[in-house]
C-alpha cells in the first residue's frame, strides 16, 4: 500500500463504487486483502463493458455496500484469461498467490457468471490504495 492520505479526496462521493466478487462474504474477504496491502490487482471480463483508465479513483465497498477504501488505477491491460501470468496472479493476492490458485478460483467465478472461456478477454488492473475509511460497525 502506498502512503494513504489522512482524509478522502475531495468529491469522493461521486467516484465509481464497486465491491469485489459476487457475494457479500467474498467482497469482505477481498477487501480485507486490499486494506492489508496484499491485493493490488483485480480483473473483470471485458464483455462486462466496465472501463477504467490510469489515474482513475474508485471507491471499494464492503459486502454491505459501505465505502471502505479509495484506490487509484496505476496500470491497466487487456489480456486473455489464458495469458494471465504468475506476476499478475500474485498481485491479485488471493490464496497462495500462485497462478494455479488464480486460474482455479477465477474459472469458478467466471463460470458462475456464465462467462468463462480460456480465451476470454479480461481487463487486468493494478491499483494503489489512497485512502482507507475508518471501520465502524
Amino acid at each position: 500500500m502506498t502512503d494513504p492520505v489522512s482524509s478522502p479526496p475531495s468529491g469522493w462521493e461521486s467516484f465509481d463504487r464497486f465491491s469485489f466478487g459476487d457475494s457479500p462474504a467474498l467482497a469482505d474477504e477481498l477487501l480485507g486483502l486490499v486494506i492489508r496491502g496484499i491485493k493490488t490487482g483485480t480483473c473483470w471480463a471485458a464483455c462486462d463493458g466496465q472501463q477504467t483508465h490510469i489515474g482513475k479513483l474508485s471507491v471499494i465497498c464492503d459486502g454491505r455496500d459501505q465505502p471502505r477504501a479509495i484506490t487509484r488505477t496505476v496500470a491497466l491491460e487487456k489480456r486473455r484469461y489464458c495469458d494471465v501470468d504468475e506476476a499478475f496472479a500474485a498481485k491479485e493476492g488471493e490464496g497462495d498467490r500462485s497462478l494455479a490458485y488464480w486460474r482455479g478460483e477465477h474459472e469458478r467465478y467466471f463460470r458462475r457468471l456464465n462467462q468463462f472461456s480460456e480465451t476470454m478477454e479480461l481487463w487486468c488492473e493494478e491499483f494503489a490504495v489512497v485512502f482507507v475509511f475508518p471501520h465502524t460497525h
